[in-house]
């Protein structure tokens, strides 16, 4: 007979810190954003169309790649700003770029005829630019040390 073995002692779930936590949305973020745009190409026509030179409504040229390239080295970069900035200048730019990026991730369902596939991808990408926003605004803060 197999005996279930019992756990002996409590896992020790430690505090994450902030930083990490803003990286690792960040991170995943990323992901999605690429995977997205990875995953698009199985749509009926689009690698045709870039064959063509357009994606979606643009004409590919080297401004629309530095375009697409600026777009999406912003949150790259988020990753290491976030655990490399002084903590006042991380929490503000974590805010800043997870609010500029909402109407951007909202824009990209925009002409898409898979709604529902684009649909699941832009809700997951704003659950975790609402993370960054909850994860910034409630940054710890450190105890004052004035004397009374």
């Amino acid at each position: 007979m197999m005996k279930t073995r019992q756990p002996t002692a409590t896992l020790d779930d430690q505090p994450i810190p902030v930083r990490v936590k803003l990286a690792a949305a960040w991170t995943s973020f990323m992901f999605l954003y690429a995977y997205v745009d990875i995953l698009n190409f199985f749509t009926p026509g689009v690698v045709d169309d870039i064959l063509d030179g357009k994606v979606f409504e643009f004409e590919l040229s080297q401004a629309f790649s530095t375009a697409a390239l600026a777009l999406v080295g912003v949150p790259i970069l988020m990753v290491v700003a976030s655990t490399t900035l002084p903590a006042r200048a991380a929490r503000t730019t974590n805010l800043v770029v997870a609010a500029l990026y909402v109407p951007v991730t909202a824009v990209n369902a925009v002409g898409e005829s898979w709604l529902l596939f684009y649909g699941l991808g832009i809700v997951l990408e704003l659950a975790l630019l609402a993370l960054v926003v909850r994860y910034a605004w409630t940054w710890p803060r450190a105890a004052s040390s004035g004397a009374a």
